[in-house]
């Protein structure tokens, strides 16, 4: 799979911070209902690993993949869990080489021209920039579009559901991520009807 498959299933990735194992089927149960079947589960809790194992296993309509990936470790640890892509928050080439050594295909993150142009000379052509908001946003993306015309963007970091349409209106936006589909308050009390209602809301952010 190469991760720019990814933009075909819908335009938003959430972004997915999760601590307890046994939310995480009916969470992707929840996400695929909704019509959002790429699932990034990003690694900052202790659950993560187990979490996307549960999902890969119970899910099979869901696309998992692992996110805050910052080491060759953390990378290799996603593909034995079976994770299909992974996305880190930074990039260098030991990681952006690792991935591509074991088969793991990277949406790398980045949030300089220089960062763009050392993923590009590994061969990565889609990128995050993250933290979006933070870094420029919809202005950077623009003042990107000509120097880097053959590179296209999924931005995440402070994206909202009434800021999103801005990002993706944007020629060189595939795709953006997003925590506001898993609000936190929602996974623990086990809401996953107004879940999948976020999901299915973010496939009329694009005209």
């Amino acid at each position: 799979m190469n991760t720019l498959d990814l933009v075909q299933h819908g335009p938003v990735i959430p972004v997915i911070v999760i601590d307890r194992v046994e939310d995480a089927v009916p969470l992707a149960r929840a996400l695929v209902a909704g019509g959002v079947r790429v699932l990034e589960v990003t690694l900052r809790t202790p659950a993560a690993l187990d979490c996307i194992k549960a999902m890969i296993a119970g899910v099979p309509d869901a696309i998992v993949g692992a996110g805050t990936v910052r080491s060759i470790a953390d990378a290799q640890a996603a593909k034995d869990a079976g994770c299909q892509f992974a996305v880190s928050p930074g990039y260098t080439p030991e990681i952006g080489r690792a991935c591509l050594d074991i088969g793991l295909p990277l949406l790398p993150g980045v949030s300089t021209a220089s960062e763009v142009m050392m993923a590009n000379a590994d061969g990565y052509r889609f990128l995050k920039l993250f933290p979006a908001t933070a870094v420029g946003g919809v202005n950077l993306l623009k003042a990107f579009a000509s120097p880097f015309h053959d590179v296209v963007f999924c931005p995440t970091g402070g994206i909202t559901l009434e800021t999103a349409p801005q990002f993706l209106s944007l020629p060189n936006v595939k795709v953006c991520g997003g925590s506001w589909l898993t609000p936190a308050d929602a996974v623990r009390s086990g809401d996953w009807a107004r879940i999948t209602q976020l999901a299915a809301d973010t496939h009329k952010l694009r005209a």
